[in-house]
């Protein structure tokens, strides 16, 4: 069967840029190892354009994983620093400071009032309600694990 159709470089050229549009239009990251890896195929294919269509695939798919993994090694062994570490932990902010009890904590459980809100409490020992806690960790991201102040 004779395929009336060949793919070019200048298809790779336009994945990969297709690709990095819509990655610069707010993917998050994903799709610009996966237009990296394009742009390298359509370079071979450029350099070498006796490939068949099946090397051209392998050749992305071995380059997308490649340059995904390479990039996710490298951020992890340069992990980016940020002003604000804490800045979408709300809860995570609270840990060192001390609240009064809302409820009392009867059966290891108990609230505290924090600004506009109530967030749960968990302590190893029943306290009464107007107590003073120190809070130690955030727990399943929502219950504070706290001790008498």
């Amino acid at each position: 069967m004779q395929v009336a159709y060949e793919i070019t470089f200048w298809h790779w050229t336009a994945l990969c840029l297709l690709l990095l549009i819509v990655e610069m239009s707010g993917a998050g990251g994903y799709l610009l190892w996966i237009g990296i890896a394009a742009g390298i195929t359509g370079g071979l294919l450029f350099l070498a354009p006796e490939l068949s269509w099946q090397i051209q695939v392998i050749v992305f798919s071995v380059a997308s994983v490649t340059c995904t993994l390479a990039w996710w090694k490298y951020q992890m062994k340069y992990p980016r620093l940020v002003d604000e570490p804490l800045l979408n932990k709300r809860g995570a902010q609270y840990i060192g400071r001390v609240f009064t009890l809302s409820d009392a904590i009867e059966n290891g459980r108990g609230k505290i009032r924090v600004d506009d809100s109530f967030w749960e409490v968990s302590a190893a020992e029943d306290m009464p309600m107007g107590m003073r806690v120190k809070i130690l960790t955030l727990e399943h991201d929502q219950i504070f694990r706290v001790e008498r102040q």
